[in-house]
């Protein structure tokens, strides 16, 4: 899959002002009614539509009924744009969260709803898994997800580098499966072609493949191995059972005495 944009890329020090400070600033004759609330909504809307690339300047006056001019007004161009709609998606999944004080949330529960947090989002949002976000200009609903993110995994008792590890893995993997979803939907759309059919078409020339003796471990599989399976739910458990086990060396380290990495 093709990476389309990069955030980042643009004017990172006004993309900030716009993130962190009055959220506008319009230069002269602004378009009575016009906001950079609804600049950024608008091209979120058409993004999720008909994805990332049919996002512009002049597609968004269009749709806002204004001259383009009028939106450079608000915000330099289509980069700075994309890091104040990455910001405004990633507060979907924090809106109206709390911290939770010490204690109170088990890590288990805070890491399963972090992952199924991000697949919702990369769902509702499927052009997000056509940036490269490795340069993430970080607004307020960033470091938010962040803080949130912290406080539900805290009680681990990692160190400071193994807790944003942890996120990270747990980021990745929903990444690849989301990615995975995206990928089958547009390669349907694409040909025209259904799974069901695709793979009936390949039917004769594996079922040859497999009686060849060749391939033992392949042709032994059940009939069911490539079933509808929960590939999402199964890997997440598995990812916690890992950390559970990490979990209870760092608290047996703790217990003898071992002073285990250090957190800074």
């Amino acid at each position: 899959m093709t990476t389309t944009e990069t955030s980042g890329s643009g004017d990172v020090a006004r993309s900030l002002e716009l993130l962190w400070g009055t959220g506008e600033r319009p230069t002269r004759g602004p378009k009575p009614g016009l906001s950079l609330d609804r600049i950024v909504t608008a091209a979120i809307t058409v993004a999720d539509a008909e994805g990332l690339a049919a996002v512009s300047m002049r597609r968004l006056a269009a749709e806002l009924g204004v001259g383009a001019m009028s939106l450079y007004r608000y915000v330099p161009g289509k980069a700075e744009l994309l890091d104040l709609m990455l910001d405004r998606v990633q507060g979907e999944a924090t809106e109206g969260a709390s911290t939770p004080p010490p204690g109170e949330i088990d890590w288990r529960e805070a890491m399963e709803k972090l992952a199924r947090g991000h697949l919702a989002q990369y769902r509702a949002h499927p052009w997000l898994l056509k940036v490269n976000q490795a340069r993430t200009v970080l607004g307020p609903s960033a470091v938010r997800g962040l803080e949130l993110a912290l406080a539900g995994l805290r009680g681990m008792g990692l160190s400071d580098p193994e807790t944003i590890s942890a996120i990270i893995s747990v980021q990745s993997f929903v990444h690849g499966i989301a990615q995975m979803e995206l990928q089958a939907a547009e390669a349907a759309q694409q040909t025209g072609l259904s799974d069901e059919a695709f793979w009936e078409g390949q039917r004769p020339f594996l079922e040859r493949a497999m009686m060849s003796g060749e391939y033992p471990l392949m042709a032994s599989l059940s009939k069911d191995a490539f079933a509808e399976f929960d590939h999402f739910g199964f890997g997440l458990r598995r990812l916690v059972a890992g950390f559970e086990t990490l979990v209870r060396e760092r608290a047996e380290q703790r217990s003898a005495g071992s002073p285990g990495p250090a957190s800074g």
